[in-house]
């Protein structure tokens, strides 16, 4: 699963170099003192080289990457920005940041955006389609890219947890208009905290950088203090530290990715044979990041008992369900209460097929660091716990 599996000796002389520089953190100016190395700006190449994308501005966060995007894409107070029931509660808010409407479409047995229900959602006011590549398995991007192209509505997404996932040989991300990718600690690699937006648009990128940083343009022309501006912006610059962490990290991510497919077709086969289960659809299993494994059983009862089993044997879960009301719209009347049409409804009856769905499902995480013994457990712990609900009727 997460880069901080494996964050050791090679992260602390990526740290030390920075110091060894200068000891520079900012990410800009002080070209002298720093002996002109800017570890943000190779770690943008390097990712941007990674995916296959012309441009890569790398924030502070997943959410602030998904927020200047989107203001990029020119969202706007009044506008409505499609996206999923099955996400991190980030994406929703980086639209009600920009005053913006979600509107929420279900996910189907891929527990990514339905692309039929994607059709129903669109109106004269939609301005953006985000799919989320959730647990890093591509969405349905055939069909969601055929919807937008119908409609001439640009494709934003969310890749957040899909860095290093691909969908028909295309990397995650770089599918659509533009696409984000997170760094927090619990992702592929990790730089603590961080996000980046690529895209092979580059006044989309322009806008998106220029918006992370005050206005900044970054005229060559003149010194940073009196850099031009056109527009307003905010603060979400990342510093040194981190773009060293990151190159570092990266420098690991086939080993990571290698590992958890490795790991995870394993405890898959290993558990196959188990009627009362039934496996995620993958558009495109080959393109799997293969960090979580997750399967349906038959009810909601069942899945958080079986949750309750395997945490009590050592292990545990990864979303579903344990933090289920973080990723899943229908839990979240502190937003949609705000809107008349939601305002005092059961919002798992809204999203009914989303419900159906997720209430039913359990995600087993794929770590790095797995030893044959504890992937012989967790098989052995999903068989012994199946066969024992099922004997007790659940």
């Amino acid at each position: 699963m997460p880069g901080f599996e494996l964050i050791g000796k090679e992260e602390q002389k990526a740290c030390d170099s920075v110091f060894e520089n200068g000891g520079v953190l900012y990410r800009y100016g002080l070209d002298a003192k720093r002996n002109n190395i800017f570890k943000v700006d190779e770690f943008e190449k390097a990712v941007a080289k990674k995916v296959g994308a012309k441009y890569c501005h790398i924030v502070c966060n997943g959410t602030a990457a998904l927020k200047i995007g989107l203001f990029a894409l020119g969202v706007r107070a009044g506008d409505e920005v499609i996206t999923q029931s099955f996400t991190f509660i980030a994406t929703v808010e980086a639209i009600l940041e920009l005053g913006a409407k979600p509107v929420i479409a279900e996910v189907d047995d891929t527990l990514n955006m339905d692309p039929e229900d994607l059709k129903k959602k669109i109106t004269d006011k939609t301005k953006v389609i985000i799919p989320v590549h959730m647990a890093g398995v591509a969405a349905k991007m055939d069909e969601i890219m055929a919807v937008a192209a119908e409609h001439n509505i640009p494709v934003f997404e969310d890749s957040a947890q899909g860095f290093g996932a691909t969908y028909k040989g295309k990397n995650l991300g770089t599918i659509g208009k533009a696409g984000i990718y997170s760094f927090d600690i619990g992702k592929v690699i990790t730089t603590g905290e961080g996000g980046a937006l690529v895209t092979d648009d580059e006044n989309l990128y322009l806008r998106a950088r220029e918006y992370s940083d005050h206005g900044h343009e970054y005229n060559p022309s003149v010194p940073r203090g009196k850099d031009t501006r056109s527009s307003w912006g905010f603060n979400y610059k990342i510093m040194e530290l981190q773009g060293a962490i990151g190159l570092a990290q990266l420098e690991k991510l086939d080993y990571v990715l290698d590992k958890q497919k490795e790991y995870k077709t394993r405890i898959k086969d290993g558990i196959k044979d188990i009627d009362t289960i039934e496996f995620r659809n993958l558009p495109n299993p080959d393109g799997d990041a293969s960090d979580t494994l997750i399967f349906f059983v038959e009810t909601r009862e069942k899945a958080e008992k079986f949750a309750q089993e395997f945490t009590a044997k050592g292990l545990g879960t990864k979303n579903l369900p344990d933090a289920l009301d973080w990723h899943f719209a229908g839990t979240w009347n502190h937003i949609y209460d705000a809107y008349p049409e939601y305002k005092g409804k059961d919002l798992e009856q809204v999203w009914e097929q989303s419900t159906s769905f997720l209430r039913r499902a359990v995600a087993i995480p794929i770590m790095v660091n797995m030893s044959d013994e504890q992937i012989d457990k967790v098989v052995d712990s999903i068989k012994e716990i199946s066969g024992q609900l099922t004997k007790a009727g659940v």
